[in-house]
């Protein structure tokens, strides 16, 4: 699955390029509990199609009853500057539109979004630059920038700015049942998944689509991928030879998570060559993960999967996890 930001925008722009009336909804506040983030869009044609989320549903529905003929809607899909619009003030509208206890969330929502400035938008997003979409309350008017940092989005009485990056981005070096296994995962936790491994045999069985390929030496292919703020590495071939070089040119990016798989020995004697032959410290080798994932007993593919890639959402969220979740923690406990 691509990240969703760029499926609304993307499907909304066709929509407009196609010449049907359709609406951006963009979350821009919340108070209490709410089911999805500030910044959350979701876009919907006058159809009755929409594409994303700001709720669990029920805001959903009652969007297109307003705004889509094909649903019921009196008047159809109005025109004009943006309009604010709150749901959850009460109790009663928070049980009828299925909010949490006390959740309220306001919602910008954009009549008519112009194509063309979605299709520039767009563009940038998928040649990897991180967009900035300023939003003038009065009239609607649109200005895109590049920005150098991420950012929350901010709205005042005048405008509303909502950063949009390119998609997270994963390499994993070596193909296997597990890399297919977090491939997928990965996929559908919105990263765009590149997959390098230089040995025929072990390509050939590959079998998850969407997935780039690269057939270059891992080191290469680490510097070919330019990891940045939004990119994670994950080294799976348990063989030092294809490892070792793409950790250490990791290492040396902006990538938010750099990890290897194997055993609490296979880690520490990684560690130890790194330091004897390629001239690194314990504090140069601070961000190589190892034994990655978190603990959950996991013995099988899908199940290391499953917990490798639950540690990499908790770093890209800016999580921190108890040490006790750690594998290396964990085991040495069970061990006595």
């Amino acid at each position: 699955m691509e990240n969703l930001d760029v499926m609304v925008l993307r499907t909304l722009r066709d929509w407009r390029l196609a010449g049907e009336r359709a609406l951006l909804t963009t979350v821009v506040r919340t108070w209490g509990s709410s089911p999805r983030p500030v910044g959350s869009i979701m876009a919907l044609a006058e159809s009755g199609a929409v594409v994303g989320s700001v709720s669990g549903g029920c805001i959903e529905d009652d969007l297109i009853a307003r705004y889509t003929r094909a649903h019921g809607a009196q008047e159809g899909m109005p025109s004009g500057p943006p309009t604010l619009i709150k749901y959850g003030i009460t109790a009663d509208e928070a049980h009828r539109f299925g909010l949490p206890c006390g959740g309220t969330l306001e919602l910008l929502l954009e009549y008519d979004p112009d194509a063309a400035s979605l299709a520039a938008l767009v563009e940038s997003l998928e040649q990897g630059r991180l967009m900035r979409r300023t939003v003038m309350l009065a009239d609607g008017a649109v200005q895109l920038a590049e920005a150098t940092a991420p950012a929350e989005l901010t709205v005042d009485d005048k405008t509303l700015v909502n950063t949009f990056g390119p998609e997270y981005r994963m390499l994993l070096i070596g193909a296997g049942q597990l890399a297919e296994y977090l491939s997928t995962m990965a996929k559908f936790s919105g990263f765009a998944v590149t997959l390098c491994d230089p040995r025929a045999e072990y390509r050939t069985g590959w079998t998850t689509p969407g997935v780039t390929i690269s057939t270059e030496m891992p080191d290469d292919a680490v510097q070919a991928f330019k990891p940045d703020r939004r990119s994670c590495v994950v080294a799976l071939t348990h063989d030092p030879k294809l490892d070792d070089l793409a950790l250490l040119e990791a290492l040396q990016s902006e990538a938010f998570y750099v990890g290897a798989i194997g055993s609490r020995r296979n880690a520490q004697a990684r560690r130890e060559r790194m330091i004897e032959h390629f001239d690194q410290t314990e504090q140069s080798l601070a961000r190589l993960r190892g034994p990655i994932g978190i603990y959950v007993g996991s013995k099988t593919p899908p199940e290391i999967a499953v917990s490798v890639m639950a540690e990499i959402l908790a770093v890209k969220n800016g999580v921190t996890l108890p040490r006790e979740m750690e594998v290396a923690v964990a085991k040495a406990a069970a061990m006595g």
